[in-house]
């Protein structure tokens, strides 16, 4: 997830759930992880990673995997462009200070190594150079952070390994069932005030140096399954890529979009660059002519919520998406 992609770029690979756990750990809590718990996974390069026992001191190189390492009760020692974090997903804030390792593509293998972790969790993302310098400072479990394939079941793969690798496998099965739940809710809650199968289109978009861009969040991105989900019809006829699901467009692009959709988006204030919903385009005549936005069909959902997050975030935006289209 680099700036959205920045904010986005992150992680990717299929994670074969395969962990297996000597003998299986966690009740729930950090009070349970036994030292001395030998742990073997198989990560999402295949790779055969051993721990001791349940990871305590552990860094993460992108923020899909540190949302689900705060979610888990991991507090990481050691966290990728921190300031970053903070601004794009509040959903699920860190809870302590850990060290700023450098940037989501490039961490600083001394910072790194001066935390002396019991284990790292890099994105496939992550070139395998920078990985392989990494697995020379603590046992490395690669994430693939999205799968256009299959989103949800990609999020659930990611936060097991996570799990099994901190021993916290019990709260994972909490987590995984309070999105279970929080889905459901969301799903009645459209259907009760007729907006079931109701089309939708979510997107960011950013204006650099004047120039406006739109990311279509697609079927196969994690926000798009999450809204199919919720009984939504994505409205998006473009393609996206293969991992996050996300296609590109103009604002041309969105005559395509149903007169009647439902359009949706997140910025953020501190990055005034992913705000043009909001600057730029309301003096755009192709914008302020379409039929949606005429009708007042565009809502923007609350900043810091990490489109391309865990469980937490997920349940956030469900609870956005509701309220707004509901009010």
């Amino acid at each position: 997830m680099r700036r959205l992609i920045m904010a986005a770029t992150a992680a990717a690979l299929a994670l074969t759930a395969c962990g297996t756990t000597e003998p299986a750990a966690d009740s729930g809590g950090d009070a349970d992880k036994k030292a001395g718990q030998a742990i073997t996974l198989t990560d999402a390069s295949g790779a055969k990673v051993k721990l001791d026992g349940p990871a305590k001191k552990v860094v993460g190189t992108e923020w899909h995997e540190v949302e689900l390492l705060v979610s888990l009760g991991v507090d990481p020692v050691g966290v990728a462009d921190v300031k970053g974090y903070k601004t794009w997903d509040k959903a699920v804030p860190l809870k302590n200070e850990p060290k700023d390792i450098g940037t989501r593509g490039e961490p600083s293998m001394d910072t790194v190594a001066a935390l002396a972790p019991d284990l790292i969790v890099a994105s496939t993302d992550l070139p395998p150079a920078a990985v392989k310098q990494l697995r020379k400072v603590a046992p490395v479990v690669e994430v693939r952070s999205a799968d256009a394939a299959d989103p949800i079941g990609q999020m659930n793969k990611n936060l097991d390994l996570l799990a099994q690798a901190t021993g916290t496998t019990e709260r994972a099965a909490r987590l995984k069932k309070d999105f279970d739940t929080k889905v459901a809710e969301g799903r009645k809650a459209l259907a009760d005030a007729g907006l079931g199968g109701a089309k939708y289109a979510f997107a960011d978009g950013y204006d650099i140096s004047n120039q406006i861009s739109i990311r279509p969040f697609t079927g196969g991105s994690l926000i798009g399954a999450v809204n199919e989900e919720l009984g939504l019809k994505n409205d998006w006829s473009v393609k996206g890529d293969k991992d996050y699901g996300l296609g590109t467009t103009d604002v041309e692009g969105l005559t395509k979009l149903s007169d009647d959709v439902r359009f949706a988006y997140i910025g953020n204030d501190d990055d005034q660059s992913s705000t043009p919903f909001t600057a730029a385009l309301t003096k755009d005549k192709v914008w302020t002519s379409l039929p949606f936005v005429k009708q007042g069909h565009v809502h923007r959902l609350p900043d810091g919520i990490w489109m391309f997050g865990g469980p937490e975030s997920m349940n956030r935006y469900i609870d956005s998406v509701v309220e707004a289209l509901t009010k």
